[in-house]
């Protein structure tokens, strides 16, 4: 290449956002844009507010490595690689558009946020480099940070006006007006952006499409495995941030003061918070959405069979053996043992007094087999398939819904007991597949099966994000839509297919009713 097709490719890359120009890189086959700020450092009196614009530059900034992560434990029984060093300046995002696209262009955007029990993970973690699904050159991808644990996701406001609800709530929605406003620079369409995340991630985006804050900033919705259940009301969070300021030692009347807090001290704290509320009370997370009354009005789930949720099409489903990941982490996330479970159970109908739980008897009806299996099956559905069934069965009403079910797995996977675990179908979406030399997944086989598992799933995605828009098509992933008369649901495995009311006997089990901690 000459000095002056270097300089003008050079040229080629830098963007100019909003806030200032980006300068990114081209491999050939995809450009990426990495680090760029979307939001201002959340620190000092920022650190638990709404996120505001950064200060603007005039000079490119360098976009070829990504930013710092979110603060956050460090947990030695799940070693995730981020990506990056944490860091007080996290709110940054990333952009891929294959090397052919260009500024104008109007491909379809796609939209990830991470998940990690909203306490963890960042869009840095190697699993979430989009250069797989960008060089297609079908869509523009956008991966980004949020503030996660006590950061994002306590509620101090009930200790003064200096505290924001939902922060990390409002840091997505922030990434998504920046989409809106820059993304046509980067060849991407501001009016046919898709969102989509896996667990924490899922949670986010079905709140999202119960929030009236989000209306117009995405046009289609896929859920993997969304624990959209687990959004509670004021009071349970005030007790949740009460626990927490007690871990630090500071008074009430005293809260202002946690801005100058040293920030081991608050991930410390989260993690200790983090790990004792599930234990205490089975079922229930210290950091999720909260309701409260301005971006989450209402419990999402139940506002959506309320026919209240943004009318966006809708990819929603789990995996198969979503427990077994955290039977395996030996996790008190999920409720697996008949004693955790029994507690769960008690909480809810202590809370919720006139909901009709389903007895052990229908329980063991629905669930049947050895005990320790049924505990399996009864986290994995009050956890993650029986939540995100009931936001299909009312979110179906407004828009079209694809309901699917991940069943895919390997000889390793099955070996370690884990098969179609919680998060097993991130590399498939991704195609990122092997996780580097100490990734066990496709030890023993395997990975030619997984390599079209992975081709056909990114051509769903793929094609529904290409095909919804606003006003004409309504996204099409090539399996019939969920409806009610036969709740078609597509089984994703070495050859897929498409099963009437799969959840057929868990769903008569658990009825109709939202089960929800308050």
């Amino acid at each position: 290449m000459t000095a002056d097709a270097r300089r003008a490719t050079d040229h080629a890359l830098v963007v100019d956002t909003a806030n200032g120009p980006v300068r990114g890189i081209d491999d050939g086959t995809v450009k990426s844009w990495k680090g760029i700020r979307y939001a201002a450092a959340p620190v000092g009196e920022l650190r638990w507010r709404a996120p505001e614009a950064p200060a603007r530059w005039t000079e490119p900034l360098d976009a070829t490595r990504v930013g710092p992560v979110c603060p956050q434990p460090t947990d030695p029984k799940l070693p995730i690689d981020l990506g990056a060093p944490q860091g007080d300046d996290c709110l940054t995002l990333n952009v891929w558009a294959a090397s052919d696209v260009d500024a104008g262009a109007g491909k379809p955007v796609m939209v990830c946020v991470h998940g990690g029990a909203y306490i963890l993970g960042s869009s840095a973690q190697p699993l979430y480099h989009g250069r797989a699904l960008a060089s297609s050159g079908d869509v523009v991808i956008v991966t980004f940070n949020y503030r996660l644990g006590a950061l994002g996701f306590l509620d101090l406001s009930s200790f003064g006006d200096q505290f924001a609800t939902n922060v990390g709530i409002r840091d997505v929605l922030f990434a998504l007006q920046w989409v809106r406003d820059n993304i046509a620079a980067f060849g991407g369409d501001p009016d046919r952006v898709t969102i989509f995340g896996e667990s924490a991630g899922a949670g986010i985006v079905t709140t999202l499409l119960a929030s009236p804050a989000a209306a117009g900033l995405f046009h289609a919705a896929i859920a993997q495995s969304s624990p959209a259940t687990s959004v509670y009301d004021r009071t349970r969070a005030q007790r949740v941030a009460e626990q927490f300021l007690d871990v630090l030692d500071v008074r009430a009347d005293e809260a202002h003061r946690l801005d100058a807090v040293p920030i081991t001290a608050v991930t410390a704290a989260a993690q200790r918070v983090f790990d004792d509320v599930p234990s205490t009370t089975p079922g229930t997370l210290a950091f999720a959405p909260i309701i409260d009354g301005d971006l989450v009005p209402a419990h999402p789930v139940e506002l959506a069979r309320e026919g209240r949720t943004h009318r966006v099409p809708l990819i929603i489903g789990t995996n198969k053996h979503e427990a077994s990941l955290f039977r395996w982490m030996k996790s008190p996330l999920m409720p697996i043992t008949p004693k955790a479970i029994r507690e769960m159970f008690s909480a809810i109908a202590a809370e919720q007094p006139g909901l009709q739980l389903p007895s052990e008897a229908q329980i063991r009806e629905a669930y049947r087999g050895k005990t320790k299996i049924i505990g399996m099956r009864v986290a994995r559905d009050i956890g993650f398939r029986m939540p995100s069934i009931w936001f299909a069965e009312g979110h179906c009403d407004v828009a079209p819904v694809y309901l699917y079910r991940f069943d895919f797995t390997t000889p390793m996977l099955r070996l370690l007991r884990l098969g179609a675990a919680h998060a097993t179908e991130l590399p498939y979406v991704w195609g990122n597949l092997v996780a580097g030399p100490k990734d066990p997944t496709f030890k023993l086989g395997g990975l030619k099966a997984g390599k079209a598992v992975s081709a056909r799933i990114r051509t769903r995605w793929l094609n529904f994000a290409v095909d919804a828009t606003p006003t004409g098509p309504q996204g099409d992933p090539a399996w019939p839509a969920y409806r009610k008369d036969d709740r078609a649901t597509l089984v994703i495995d070495a050859q897929d297919r498409v099963v009437d009311d799969l959840d057929a006997d868990v769903r008569t089990a658990w009825g109709d009713q939202v089960l929800s901690f308050r």
